[in-house]
Formats: structure tokens, C-alpha cells, sequence
């Protein structure tokens, strides 16, 4: 992912990064934020210290 988002940089125009982004970096995140959601159901609410991302969802 850091070699994709250095190569994402390399782009002047804000589209063409943003774009750059969506095609190269984007990939990377699903897969992390993935883990991320398994991990959350895994550890128990006392050892999570952070708002874990279905709480923020639902948070009003």
C-alpha cells in the first residue's frame, strides 16, 4: 500500500489522484479495514479501548 499511495502522489491534479487513489490504494483499505472488523468481534469490549466502527455507526 505505501508503494501504491507513492505512486497515487506522484499525480499534480487533484482528480487524477483521487483517482490514482480509488484504483490503487482503495484495494489495500478493504482488505485492512477486513481485518480490522474480524478483530473487533474478537477481543472483548473491556480490552478495546477504541470506538469500535459499528458503535460510530450507530452513535447519534
Amino acid at each position: 500500500m505505501t508503494e501504491a499511495r507513492k505512486k497515487a502522489n506522484e499525480h499534480g491534479d487533484a482528480e487524477e489522484k483521487a483517482q490514482a487513489y480509488c484504483a490503487s490504494v482503495k484495494p489495500y483499505m478493504e482488505v485492512i479495514r477486513t481485518h480490522a472488523d474480524r478483530l473487533e468481534y474478537l477481543v472483548d469490549d473491556r480490552e478495546w479501548p477504541l470506538v469500535k466502527y459499528r458503535e460510530m455507526m450507530f452513535v447519534r
